[in-house]
């Protein structure tokens, strides 16, 4: 698709609460003991949505705006409030929970529920699961996940690479020559994302990017063919993902466009409501885009970390233009005396 339409992929709906448990477990390294494992018929619960929710008023009898379909995490204040209450008290606040279809209930902090809580829990088809995790933490590590399934997502044509740590995508027309400059990157010591098809992924109000499954460190090179980049230059010349940081957007050359020529007006494309820097480079013969990407990642960290070559250009002008020089007066060398070094 051209570069400019970014069309969203349909975002999950849902996933399985096993699904949860088996990526949490493996991916996220989060240990989980079932006290009241899923049940396997075809009722099975799912998750909605990214956000959690502590069901402490639920507990105590407000269940007026109790958001029943998140995921219900148990800590130490919950439990804590439950011991001081009586076994029947006890039943009759835990039901509040089991009355609503829960997908799943989490405790942490190695809490547990006396045997007949957990037997209103399996009644109601609501698993239950512990862990030795604090709450704050376990719920900052579940959301993160959730956050990645539910994100929204887009795909674009270009070939993205990582130069100097800076995330930068390449685009333009096809046929342009993207794969070539982010093959002579790569050669050059950078690495491979992706190349032709990069999936873009809005996590943390960040645009995270990767290859797809088929294409994954793999390039195609015009009138040479499929090349692997892992296999040919090594583990350290691919990456599975990276933040996109800057748009860098090959052109052919046209004289009656105008071309940013001092650095000051800055660019930006929206991709899934996200403004990143875009820089439209146009091509003439003899330009080497190689050089001129890594000069891109560099002054992009030099604007990060608060030098601005253009605006500092700019600062001299207005000093020269100060100094009221009279006009056709020779310009002022760089240096006032050469110590004795001509060659």
């Amino acid at each position: 698709m051209p570069f400019g339409d970014h069309e969203s992929i349909p975002k999950k709906e849902k996933i399985k609460v096993s699904y949860l448990i088996e990526r949490l477990q493996e991916r996220v390294q989060v240990d989980l003991k079932p006290f009241v494992a899923e049940s396997e018929s075809e009722d099975q619960r799912h998750v909605t949505e990214a956000e959690l929710h502590r069901p402490g008023l639920a507990l105590a009898g407000y269940v007026k705006l109790f958001t029943h379909q998140r995921i219900q995490v148990i800590g130490n204040t919950e439990t804590r409030y439950l011991k001081n209450l009586s076994e029947k008290e006890q039943k009759d606040a835990f039901k509040n929970l089991t009355q609503f279809k829960i997908p799943v209930l989490f405790l942490t902090h190695d809490n547990t529920l006396p045997d007949y809580l957990l037997e209103m829990a399996s009644e109601a088809g609501i698993p239950v699961y512990g862990t030795s995790l604090e709450t704050t933490r376990f719920m900052h590590l579940t959301r993160d996940f959730l956050e990645d399934q539910f994100a929204l997502q887009t795909m674009v044509h270009g070939s993205m690479v990582d130069v100097y740590g800076i995330g930068i995508l390449i685009a333009g027309k096809s046929g342009i020559g993207k794969s070539e400059v982010a093959l002579d990157l790569v050669e050059r010591g950078h690495r491979l994302v992706a190349d032709d098809v990069v999936i873009l992924t809005k996590k943390n109000n960040v645009l995270m990017t990767s290859a797809t499954e088929m294409n994954k460190h793999f390039m195609e090179i015009r009138g040479l063919g499929i090349i692997d980049i892992m296999s040919m230059f090594g583990v350290r010349a691919i990456r599975y993902q990276k933040r996109l940081e800057v748009v860098l957007e090959l052109s052919l050359w046209d004289e009656s466009k105008d071309i940013e020529r001092t650095g000051l007006n800055r660019d930006t494309t929206s991709i899934l409501g996200i403004d990143i820097p875009l820089i439209n480079l146009p091509i003439t013969p003899g330009k080497n885009i190689t050089v001129i990407a890594e000069v891109i990642a560099m002054n992009y960290l030099l604007r990060h970390y608060g030098y601005d070559a253009a605006e500092a250009f700019q600062d001299k002008v207005k000093t020269h233009i100060a100094d009221k020089k009279e006009p056709g007066a020779m310009p002022r060398r760089a240096i006032e005396y050469f110590e004795g070094d001509i060659e």
